[in-house]
């Protein structure tokens, strides 16, 4: 590991703080001295190396705290739960770390993964035996015999794709624990779920409080925290009762919610990048107007409650929900920045906090990456442009040209193009019905995307 000095750069610190010009030493893998400091230090070295930055912005690597590595870009939970293969999406995970780091992440939180696989690739990762960012994982996502987001997709017990039912207190006890004896740095919880039947009402919470705070209680003994999927009033609020150290989405909070999560300044990752692609892209993969309305009330009927958030001290960080064909890997990871500019009403350097300071407690390492900062963690990336007067740039690989973890450069060539990989796709008939008027030839609309088609 080799010492070295930036110069030339324009200086986002992921503070929040106004960009600076100036420069920045880097001694053992950690930043040693910004600005002035840094340049008097290097004065007395000649043969220190020196990397120039000039018209670039000099910033901490992005952290997404919400991506799933093992599900390559799915189409649906059906191909997740039924095409996917242990050892494979492991390897296929590899290939599409590399994704990340050409697009500035430098650190990913891996909620639940098929087969818990992405604990493996995270010790291959700190290993060396691939680059990728650096990961914290969940397992296996806890739910009732209610089940998930996926309804009768998912089995009444036992394991069905990334999803573990737990349907007593003793299976909920013994479950936290054979995970974290497993290597979860998280575990992972469905607070809410949708019953088929039901679907009109939305996520409904699907756990009585005292289960929630079994599982809180039983992971914190083995000092271990606990994130919670939760969408809806309730589901957040209990979570917060509860002990959740992190909540996700926390989407369609009331008073009495926003109220818990602010008394315990309980960080939230929204994730809506997922909604907001829908948003703004639906309509040119034929999403239909109805769907694509009901994804952009989420956002704007979760707006204030979010940015109410904010304002009391509650840490927002940044969550792509990369692995799912509207949020592919390598595309979308600063997007989440942009929600935060549109919709919450924060300027892009708080947004740009968000998503690095703030979001390293994702990783269980705040003070320690995502600042840059003497005696931080030399996670940094250099970037073609000035990021804080367009978040976009963010979004061209090409116009990042370094990414640094602990000061170490990572290969930011393209990966090799890949072949398909057989039965790994969910197999369809085709895209579209096949009326008597398509067979004789007149036009038809592309197909339209429904609810059940997405989670």
């Amino acid at each position: 590991m080799t010492d070295f000095i930036i110069t030339g750069g324009r200086v986002i610190d992921g503070t929040g703080a106004p960009a600076y010009e100036g420069s920045v030493l880097v001694e053992g893998g950690r930043i040693a001295a910004t600005g002035a400091e840094a340049d008097a230090r290097a004065t007395n070295r000649p043969n220190l190396r020196r990397v120039d930055a000039t018209g670039q912005t000099v910033m901490p690597g992005l952290i997404d705290t919400h991506c799933h590595l093992a599900f390559d870009d799915a189409g649906s939970n059906a191909e997740i739960f039924h095409q996917r293969r242990n050892g494979l999406s492991a390897l296929v995970a590899a290939y599409n770390a590399r994704k990340l780091l050409r697009a500035g992440v430098t650190s990913m939180v891996d909620p639940d993964s098929t087969f818990e696989n992405m604990t493996d690739v995270r010790d291959a990762i700190d290993a060396g035996l691939f680059e990728g960012p650096r990961m914290s994982c969940g397992a296996y996502a806890l739910i009732t015999g209610v089940g998930g987001t996926a309804g009768r997709l998912i089995r009444d017990e036992g394991v069905t794709g990334y999803y573990m039912v737990v349907n007593s207190k003793d299976e909920i006890v013994r479950e936290v624990r054979r995970q974290i004896k497993h290597g979860a740095d998280w575990i992972k919880v469905h607070v809410t779920g949708i019953v088929p039947r039901q679907a009109h009402r939305g996520e409904m919470c699907v756990w009585t409080l005292d289960e929630l705070k079994l599982i809180c209680d039983t992971a914190h003994e083995l000092m271990t925290p606990v994130m919670g999927h939760c969408r809806g009033a309730e589901a957040t609020r209990r979570a917060a009762v509860a002990g959740f150290d992190f909540i996700l989405h926390a989407t369609g909070m009331d008073d009495a919610a926003l109220q818990a999560v602010a008394d315990r300044k309980i960080p939230i990752v929204p994730a809506l990048t997922f909604q907001a692609n829908m948003v703004d892209y639906g309509d040119r993969i034929g999403t239909s107007p109805d769907l694509i309305a009901m994804f952009e009330r989420e956002i704007t009927e979760s707006a204030p409650t979010l940015s109410a958030a904010h304002k009391a001290g509650v840490p927002l960080l940044t969550g792509s929900e990369s692995g799912f064909a509207l949020v592919p890997y390598g595309d979308w990871h600063y997007r989440e920045m942009e929600v935060f500019v549109k919709y919450f009403g924060l300027s892009t350097l708080e947004a740009i906090e968000c998503g690095t300071r703030k979001s390293a407690f994702g990783m269980r390492m705040m003070g320690e990456i995502g600042a840059i900062l003497p005696g931080y963690k030399a996670d940094v990336i250099c970037v073609n442009g000035r990021v804080e007067d367009d978040l976009t740039v963010l979004g061209d690989p090409a116009n990042i040209t370094r990414v640094m973890i602990e000061g170490v450069e990572k290969d930011l060539s393209e990966p090799a193009p890949r072949k398909p990989i057989p039965g790994w796709r969910l197999a369809q008939i085709g895209g579209v019905r096949l009326t008597r008027a398509l067979a004789l030839g007149r036009p038809a609309a592309p197909a339209a995307l429904h609810v059940e088609e997405l989670h």
